[in-house]
């Protein structure tokens, strides 16, 4: 393993031989390799090799990474966090080795857990400026598939407008269905899922996590249901099956026509329905029930008031509310917008902790019954989304090509990643509009605790 010295001035004893007294050293240019082991204080986890010819990390490392072109040095050189990484990867500038494109989670655990990059001192920092060149620290434009930073979205208009919302739905979730299929499995649903054991398959934990949600709702036949971001109608349909008269609404075109297309297959259609359109544009009130299982991270915090006042009004008196989304571990951190989640998979999502979750409800009148997190079961969720993915890896490039196919392979393995250590996590909280009467006398004392 190479190390990197500063270098300092060296002069020879005897004039005539090597330099002059008192003259400098030239020194060396840097390979990348060895740019990118200094970077982590002589500790890669893995084999780094690069375009030039220089190679670092340990020589039998069963992960590794491949910098195959100058392109891709700008990429890193010019792009924060990990945006540089995202950008140079789905462009096809950086391989990885070791792992499958369609779940690269053993080398982000290795990098995670292994890989520090610490600032260098001014000196090897001027050093490795000039072994790079000032070429390289000048930004390019970006993969296609990277939205452009917050500022610059200004087509889109002012954050969490309708018009904007509708534009970041359409980026993320108007991808393909068939793709969707081949990653989500015949559920098709989109969000975390709640598995009855340690070895429930997908679709099992997925029909179980919309068990919870109906039971937790107390729905019974005759009864209507609002079911906003619906995705592609599983609640919705999960509902009607069972005697309850479902609304779903979903800002995206693609999962409107899926879902009303697998209501009709199911002969459903005199008690479901799923709307292509805005949450805020449903003027029916007197909803028995509400669920929103997924939406709130495309909300924006500052319109939780007028979120939960809005899903409120459309309740009957003693009507309940289950909101179901990511969640960060306090309340205070905020999702970088330089990051590559915001760029490449959801623009404009800000994600927050319960507790502001919870406050912004019971200051809209809602009284809070019940709030758990789910965090392990989104790991797992994930897990078999990246699995299906996998199996699924040529049809799915044939769809949407490799580069995005990339990206959901990057954003779902770092995601169940970061489930796994408490980076994010999901909540479900469950709520009561308040009635004059014993409305919440139908409820159970207490949910049982069990193991």
């Amino acid at each position: 393993m190479t190390t990197f010295k500063e270098r300092s001035p060296k002069s020879s004893g005897t004039p005539g031989k090597g330099l002059r007294p008192g003259k400098p050293e030239p020194t060396r240019k840097l390979g990348l390799a060895e740019i990118m082991e200094i970077l982590a204080g002589g500790r890669l986890p893995l084999r780094f090799t690069a375009y030039d010819g220089s190679a670092a990390g340990p020589p039998d490392a069963p992960l590794g990474l491949e910098l195959k072109s100058p392109r891709g040095t700008t990429y890193l050189a010019t792009g924060r966090g990990d945006l540089g990484l995202a950008r140079a990867y789905i462009a096809g500038d950086l391989d990885v080795h070791g792992v499958h494109p369609g779940d690269p989670y053993e080398l982000l655990t290795a990098l995670a857990g292994d890989l520090v990059f610490k600032l260098p001192s001014p000196s090897v920092a001027a050093e490795i400026i000039r072994s790079i060149g000032a070429l390289h620290l000048r930004p390019i434009k970006p993969p296609p598939q990277e939205a452009p930073p917050r500022w610059r979205r200004v087509a889109w208009g002012l954050r969490h407008t309708r018009a904007r919302d509708a534009d970041a739905i359409h980026h993320h979730y108007d991808v393909s269905n068939a793709f969707y299929e081949w990653v989500l499995g015949p559920s098709m649903t989109y969000t975390c899922a709640c598995y009855p054991s340690s070895d429930a398959l997908l679709d099992e934990a997925q029909e179980n996590k919309y068990r919870l949600v109906f039971e937790k709702l107390r729905l019974r036949p005759g009864d209507r249901l609002l079911d906003v971001g619906c995705g592609w109608g599983g609640m919705v349909r999960y509902a009607a099956r069972r005697g309850v008269r479902a609304t779903g609404v979903t800002l995206s075109q693609q999962q409107a026509a899926w879902a009303q297309q697998a209501i009709e297959e199911e002969g459903l259609t005199d008690l479901a329905e799923v709307r292509y359109g805005d949450y805020r544009d449903i003027g029916e009130t007197g909803f028995d029930a509400v669920s929103s299982i997924g939406l709130l991270e495309h909300i924006g915090v500052r319109n939780y008031p007028s979120y939960f006042r809005f899903l409120q009004s459309r309740l009957r008196p003693g009507g309940l509310l289950l909101n179901h989304c990511i969640t960060r571990p306090d309340n205070r951190s905020e999702a970088s917008p330089r990051g590559f989640i915001d760029r490449y998979v959801f623009p404009d999502g800000e994600l927050t902790g319960s507790g502001r979750i919870i406050g912004a409800a019971q200051d809209e009148g809602l009284e809070v019954l019940h709030e758990e997190n789910l965090r392990q079961h989104y790991a797992m969720t994930l897990r078999d989304w990246c699995a299906n993915l996998v199996e699924h890896w040529e049809e799915a490039v044939a769809d949407v090509g490799l580069p995005t196919a990339k990206v959901w392979g990057l954003y779902m393995a770092g995601s169940r990643l970061a489930f796994e250590t408490g980076g994010i996590q999901l909540h479900q909280v469950l709520m009561l509009r308040p009635d004059a009467g014993d409305e919440a006398g139908d409820l159970p004392l207490r949910p049982w605790w069990t193991p």
